[in-house]
């Protein structure tokens, strides 16, 4: 299978390293930095450059940009793709690169699949990339009413031969939906607790789970920036939700009343035990 790779970051990095490193597939990749790709042809993450005149030979595209790149790759090289040519994208956010892309694809003959692989770490680009990096996660899907079980069964043959072990097939609105409180509110609160006064002298005092909190404070803010404001009444409402929790905690505390906090706690670790043991 012939697989192309635009933008060669830490997914798109290691989605190449890792499909590369398989028998059967032909990998060629493209990023904005002319040094990223040649790096990337030196350590035998790709196979050559995918340039436009490859690009109809593809089997599969894989458009590993932020969300407005994406759409704008996308929109520029529509009419470049062959009508068997399975596009895929890795963005965070689902609803603003669909609603763009769907149509698209109908109009051109090529096929959309959004996709959000399920896994990163906090520091970014080719030379972070790993071929382990997708092992055991969940790769979300979000693929056009008429997909056939073909295209289905060919994005989920590649994630499954690099390590994917889970597969979620939701709607664009549910994923951003989901996403809003388990990635995009994890960062806010993250990047937030880390302004407090006190973590400058925290140092002595902390342990795991202020590495815990704190571990996704250092992110992009380009990037999250752009992912934020595209799925800003999902995270909104998400943060709104927990101003009203931590102000309720907040309440108790001041009044010390200890029936209210312990029912607070009780409740938050009743919550966690029921997620957990529906989990397992």
């Amino acid at each position: 299978m012939r697989i192309g790779i635009v933008g060669l970051g830490l997914i798109g990095g290691s989605l190449a390293t890792a499909i590369n490193s398989l028998e059967d597939y032909t990998v060629y990749g493209y990023d904005a930095s002319d040094s990223t790709t040649k790096k990337a042809i030196l350590v035998g993450a790709i196979d050559g450059v995918l340039s436009d005149s490859i690009l109809p030979a593809c089997d599969m595209i894989i458009v590993a940009l932020w969300p407005k790149a994406t759409v704008e790759y996308i929109q520029e090289h529509a009419d470049k793709f062959g009508k068997n040519t399975l596009v895929v994208d890795c963005s965070g956010v689902k609803q603003y690169v669909t609603d763009r892309v769907f149509p698209l694809a109908e109009t051109h003959g090529f096929t959309f699949i959004g996709a959000h692989p399920m896994a990163g770490m906090a520091h970014a680009g080719f030379s972070y990339a790993k071929k382990t990096l997708f092992d055991r996660a969940s790769m979300v899907l979000v693929p056009p009413k008429d997909i056939t079980i073909e295209d289905m069964a060919k994005i989920k043959k590649v994630a499954t031969d690099i390590g994917f072990t889970n597969f979620m097939i939701t709607t664009p609105q549910n994923h951003d939906r989901m996403i809003a409180f388990t990635s995009q509110l994890a960062h806010v609160v993250s990047n937030a607790y880390i302004k407090s006064p006190t973590a400058l002298e925290h140092e002595g005092f902390s342990a795991g789970s202020y590495r815990d909190l704190t571990r996704v404070a250092k992110l992009n803010e380009d990037m999250w920036t752009e992912l934020f404001l595209e799925n800003p009444d999902n995270l909104a409402d998400e943060i709104d939700r927990l101003i009203e929790q931590l102000a309720a905690y907040s309440r108790a505390i001041r009044a010390g009343d200890a029936d209210t906090l312990h029912d607070l706690l009780k409740e938050g670790r009743e919550r966690k035990e029921q997620i957990d043991k529906e989990r397992f």
